[in-house]
């Protein structure tokens, strides 16, 4: 039962934060969405700052759980699953409250060393699950060997996080970002013959 408050409370953070911003979110709100009191909150975290690394880490492993295994036969049809789940979201409504909340807290990485150490996290996984897919594709034939998977990885780690705060601060679509991001692929990392699949 325990466990299952601390797990409530999380849960409740994440939509206070949704709805309130970090700079004006209260434990009271927390404590209102989790239909629970303060004392509660502060029994199973001792400040606000200590629940919102809790908070970050179970981020983390809804972001990891998402990302870490994309589908597909050869390493373009894993980059082209990866960036749809990052990208499109007509699967799931959600990730606009998903990266609202991430927004949030990034606007207050410069400021508290905790929440920037575990955004880099973030930023650290996406960046190798991108290279990891990315120099498979060089080691088979399927995108360029003139390629350098790091600094690939991390243009396209940079290019898929301004498209979430744009689709946040100004309710931009990122779906036309992943066609223009999946025409850049074909065009300048693509190997000019690609091998056959199962060969």
């Amino acid at each position: 039962m325990v466990d299952d408050l601390a797990s409530e409370i999380l849960d409740a953070t994440y939509r206070a934060l949704c709805d309130h911003g970090y700079a004006n979110l209260t434990v009271q709100d927390i404590a209102a969405e989790a239909d629970t009191s303060n004392a509660s909150i502060h029994y199973h975290y001792n400040s606000k700052e200590q629940l919102f690394a809790a908070f970050l880490d179970q981020l983390y492993e809804r972001f990891t759980d998402r990302v870490d295994s994309p589908e597909g036969d050869t390493a373009y049809e894993q980059l082209d699953e990866l960036l749809q789940i990052l990208l499109t979201t007509d699967a799931d409504p959600s990730l606009r409250e998903f990266r609202t909340a991430m927004l949030e807290l990034e606007a207050q990485a410069p400021y508290n060393s905790t929440i920037q150490e575990r955004l880099t996290d973030f930023d650290e996984f996406l960046i190798e699950r991108l290279r990891k897919i990315l120099a498979a594709g060089v080691d088979n034939g399927e995108f360029d060997d003139d390629i350098e998977p790091s600094r690939d990885a991390e243009y396209l780690a940079t290019t898929i996080t301004g498209a979430h705060t744009r689709h946040v601060a100004i309710n931009q679509s990122s779906d036309q970002l992943y066609d223009t991001i999946t025409r850049y692929i074909e065009r300048h990392l693509l190997a000019d013959e690609q091998p056959e699949v199962g060969r």
